[in-house]
């Protein structure tokens, strides 16, 4: 059979040398592959070079070569020759650390401050490990609890009275307004000569509504003052709030695991109020006016973060609603909130928002900072969040309703999860900018970190050449720190919710 087979098949001569292929591995390898594999990328590589030599060399001489470390004054940070480079004053940052960090703050409080920053990262480390256990009630902890707990913290402050003596102030502050534009309508529509019978025919309306109003909230009232003639105001009405939040849960999930849950809420309440004496006063108040540095930037930024979030997905979903009245609304609020400059709405938020609240309210300072940043936030949110839910397919929505599944069962099991898996990037871009916007809020009488550090600036005692490069350089380091934490952070939540589309 072998003499079947032809000759020509069969190789007399060795095969000539090849060179040996070239070394894609290592370091050289990564040289050759990535920076010098070809003309355009080898002039990169140059000229990224000589960028590096000329920016990053004399930024780590600065900082770190020929910086001062030590000193107590000025003196230490000036050059003791004409000849001599001074680098960053760093004995500065460190007389001025707790400032940069709390503000003005009182210092025998910031014991306070301290806490709060621990509790945050207590409850915050373990929601952002996927493989920790428990993440519904920790989440339940850091959004709900851990805010108000953090309040009295920072604020100080206790407390008067619950859920009833609250619900009962906001209705009667209420009708009370109600009451008031009437009998202002009715007032004007006597001394109007041409829709004046127009307007005080609304005014008594309004006025009749705030009567029918009053003795609706008659028993509440009542039981209010019973309360607060009782020995314990507080305690009776947390007990009254426990009381009609349990006949209402069991009535409406007649589920005995319920009632215990809603118990055991109360319950983690009663034990707050305790610790912290909010029955008795609570810890002294600090005004917001005290706050600053980075407390101020992470209150702001936190808050403002949390908060877009549902207003994002609210107007996100009413934009897309088929209800004209809500999509209406939607588009408007969006466009108007992003047709103005955060600083717009920051001296809106500050200076004209008291004037839309009922007589003898006031709301703080920082309060409304915070409305504004987060409405503002919001809109843009809603934006990002919308493109996310036009890149699901209608299929899935179709899918669910074959199902039986509600609208709302399929927006939030459904839909709401890939859309958001979608535009992590969008919204972590969105989170980063809010998180370096917080510096506007120096306009506004709020001192921030970089509006503490430029208010460093003005003490003669570190008046140096380098004292304004080094204030900024640490600065940029703890915004760098936050902004790429966030970063890498959300690129590790991308790629682990969309591993089916890895190869």
């Amino acid at each position: 059979m072998s003499d079947t087979i032809p000759s020509t098949f069969v190789r007399k001569d060795l095969v000539a040398e090849r060179p040996a292929p070239i070394k894609t591995t290592g370091f050289v390898g990564f040289l050759r592959t990535r920076l010098f594999n070809s003309p355009t990328n080898i002039l990169i590589t140059i000229v990224s070079a000589l960028l590096l030599w000329f920016i990053v060399v004399p930024a780590i001489r600065f900082v770190l070569i020929d910086a001062v470390w030590v000193g107590t004054d000025r003196t230490a940070c000036l050059p003791k020759n004409p000849n001599d480079v001074v680098g960053a004053c760093w004995p500065f940052i460190q007389a001025k650390f707790a400032q940069f960090i709390y503000g003005f703050y009182p210092e025998p409080e910031r014991w306070r401050v301290n806490l709060t920053f621990l509790l945050a990262a207590i409850l915050l480390v373990p929601l952002l490990i996927p493989r920790l256990p428990a993440k519904g009630p920790n989440a339940i902890l850091f959004f709900v609890a851990f805010p108000v707990v953090a309040f009295f913290l920072l604020r100080g402050g206790g407390l008067s009275g619950f859920a009833v003596s609250w619900t009962t102030g906001l209705l009667t502050g209420f009708i009370d307004s109600i009451a008031v534009a009437g009998n202002k309508l009715m007032a004007s529509g006597e001394t109007t000569a041409v829709i004046g019978k127009l307007w005080w025919y609304i005014g008594k309306g309004l006025t009749l509504i705030s009567i029918g109003a009053a003795y609706i909230v008659l028993p509440l009232a009542m039981l209010r003052e019973s309360i607060e003639f009782s020995g314990y105001p507080l305690w009776a009405d947390l007990a009254t709030t426990a009381a009609i939040a349990s006949v209402l849960v069991f009535w409406l999930s007649s589920a005995l695991r319920a009632l215990a849950v809603n118990l055991a809420i109360f319950a983690g309440i009663a034990v707050v109020i305790a610790i912290m004496g909010l029955d008795r006063g609570g810890l002294p108040e600090v005004d917001t006016r005290l706050w600053g540095g980075l407390l101020v930037t992470l209150v702001v930024s936190v808050v403002g973060i949390v908060a877009s979030m549902p207003v994002g997905i609210a107007l996100a979903l009413g934009r897309r609603s088929t209800i004209p009245l809500i999509r209406i609304f939607s588009i408007a609020f969006i466009e108007f909130w992003r047709g103005v400059p955060l600083i717009t709405v920051l001296f809106f938020a500050t200076y004209m928002l008291p004037l839309f609240v009922p007589a003898g309210f006031t709301i703080d300072g920082l309060m409304r900072a915070l409305i504004g940043i987060a409405l503002f936030a919001g809109a843009y949110q809603a934006e990002v969040i919308r493109g996310g839910l036009q890149a699901i397919p209608r299929g899935q929505g179709e899918a669910a309703s074959a199902l039986g599944l509600s609208w709302t069962k399929t927006t939030a099991l459904i839909v709401m999860p890939q859309a958001l898996r979608h535009v992590i990037p969008g919204l972590v871009n969105s989170f980063i900018a809010l998180f370096k916007d917080t510096s506007l809020v120096s306009i506004v009488a709020l001192f921030d970190l970089l509006g503490q550090l430029r208010a460093s600036f003005s003490d003669p005692v570190w008046s140096t050449p380098t004292t304004l490069f080094t204030g900024f350089a640490f600065t940029g380091m703890i915004y760098f720190v936050f902004c790429f934490g966030m970063s890498r952070y959300s690129l590790f939540v991308e790629n682990r919710l969309n591993a089916h589309r890895r190869n």
